[in-house]
């Protein structure tokens, strides 16, 4: 399963910073809201990219069967998973 980056949060953490370099006009002394916003957004954008590219490369993935039958007339089976 994959675990990698949440597109969830890239999301939320896009909007976050959308919000606060295009919406907010309030000034807090020291702290650029605006340059807060950008690096924000594009953290967001960036983790969405990653989710989305690891999340294709997770689904790639193969699985085989393998029954088999010994002399006694019982039956063995493996299953294999593997990434393509």
């Amino acid at each position: 399963m994959y675990r990698g980056p949440s597109i969830g949060f890239g999301v939320f953490l896009a909007v976050v910073g959308a919000i606060l370099a295009f919406a907010v006009a309030d000034r807090v002394q020291g702290v650029d809201l605006q340059m807060i916003g950008y690096i924000c957004l594009a953290a967001g954008i960036i983790l969405v990219l990653i989710g989305i590219a690891m999340g294709a490369r997770s689904n790639r993935s193969a699985t085989e069967r393998h029954v088999t039958r010994d002399a006694a007339g019982g039956t063995h089976e493996s299953i294999e998973h593997r990434d393509v």
